[in-house]
Formats: C-alpha cells, sequence, structure tokens
C-alpha cells in the first residue's frame, strides 16, 4: 500500500465527502447522477472513487429525482440527506451537506455528481497537501486548470452556512484565495464534467479508454 495512504488513514477518519446530486440536470435534459458508465452509473462511479480511497463518511445530497437515487445510496451503504430547498440551485445543496456534517469533521471534499473519473491517487494527494500546508482550501489542479474536488476546512463551514449564495461557493472561497494551495495532478478526471449529452459521450470515451488501460497493466 502507498506510504501517503497508511499515513492518512488515520486523518481521513476526520473528513468527510459531500456529492451534490440534487439539481435539474436542466442543460442536460437527463438525470446525470444516473446515467450509464460501464457496469455501473455515474453516481455511483462517484461514490467508489471516494470508497476505494478510503473514506467512510461520504454524503449524498439529493433532491429532484430522489426516489429514485434513494435505493442505490442505501444499496451502497452511504448517507443521503434530503435538500428541501435544492429547487434555488446549488449551493443551497452545499449548505444541507455541511449542516449535516458531525462536529469532529476537520475538512470535506466536494464533488458534484457528474464528475466521477476522479483517481484515487488524486485524492490522497489532496489529502497530503491539506496536512503539509495547513491551507483552508485544497484544490486539484491539471495542466494550471482548477478542478475538484476541492478539500475545504472546517474553519469555513461557519462562513459558507451564513453566505447568501451570491456567486456560488466560488464567489465566497475567491475572497479567501490566500488559504488556497493547489496540488498538481495528473488526473483530467479533476476537469471533466458532464453539462452536455456530448459531454456524456466524451466522458463516457475516456473511461471506456481508463479501463482499457488497467486492463493491458
Amino acid at each position: 500500500m502507498n506510504k501517503i495512504v497508511v499515513e492518512n488513514k488515520d486523518l481521513k477518519k476526520d473528513l468527510a465527502v459531500i456529492i451534490l446530486a440534487a439539481g435539474y440536470s436542466s442543460r442536460m435534459k437527463l438525470f446525470k447522477p444516473l446515467l450509464p458508465l460501464g457496469h455501473s452509473t455515474v453516481i455511483e462511479y462517484s461514490i467508489d472513487g471516494f470508497k476505494e480511497a478510503g473514506f467512510e463518511n461520504i454524503i449524498v445530497v439529493v433532491g429532484f429525482q430522489a426516489k429514485k437515487l434513494i435505493p442505490i445510496l442505501e444499496h451502497k451503504g452511504v448517507r443521503w440527506i434530503y435538500n428541501e430547498r435544492y429547487e434555488e440551485g446549488m449551493y443551497s445543496s452545499i449548505v444541507a451537506g455541511v449542516k449535516s456534517l458531525s462536529s469532529h469533521v476537520k475538512g470535506f471534499f466536494l464533488l458534484p455528481a457528474d464528475i466521477p473519473l476522479v483517481k484515487n491517487e488524486t485524492v490522497d494527494s489532496l489529502v497530503e497537501g491539506y496536512k503539509q500546508s495547513k491551507k483552508s482550501i485544497i484544490y486539484p489542479s491539471f495542466s494550471k486548470r482548477r478542478g475538484h474536488p476541492p478539500l475545504i476546512s472546517s474553519c469555513l463551514f461557519s462562513e459558507i452556512v451564513k453566505y447568501d449564495g451570491s456567486g456560488g461557493l466560488k464567489a465566497l472561497l475567491k475572497k479567501y484565495e490566500d488559504q488556497a494551495y493547489y496540488v498538481e495532478v495528473e488526473d483530467e478526471g479533476v476537469v471533466i464534467d458532464i453539462d452536455t449529452y456530448e459531454d456524456y459521450l466524451k466522458l463516457r470515451a475516456k473511461f471506456e479508454c481508463q479501463l482499457q488501460a488497467y486492463d493491458t497493466l
């Protein structure tokens, strides 16, 4: 097992994962979390990536299509939170997720459900960056492009909950840019999301290429 993974095993117990799956997927016209990906779905791969990286405290925020998602989430053994205000947009789901966190949680990863191809090694690199830098926000960066999931310290939890949501989380975190730390990763998955059906086809093609690469190892 990777030395970094072993050393950060205890730290991971104090970190949570919030996956956002409450939105309408209005631009897509299809509900993105339930789109097929390999032998599974987009939401399941988003969850599995963190499970395989050794995280247990995984929370999925649901809203639209909750009745279809909840049986899958319960089968996966992850906690879900229903955002009654999901019609207000993504920021309301972030707040719902943060409010659900236990007091011992020192930080959380934030991942929209439509970014499922983040590698385990990337997550471990972000945890290591969090530990070494002592910064409040750890971003993955691919080819100088900031990606997901950021790792956000508990020192910002109250600010997130109190913020009115103007401009979304991006606008809030911009105020704390001096507390940001960037980890350069060799993982294009941190910047690949699904806004359109064409994006989905590209993501699926990349996923299949990754599977073929693993099969040849």
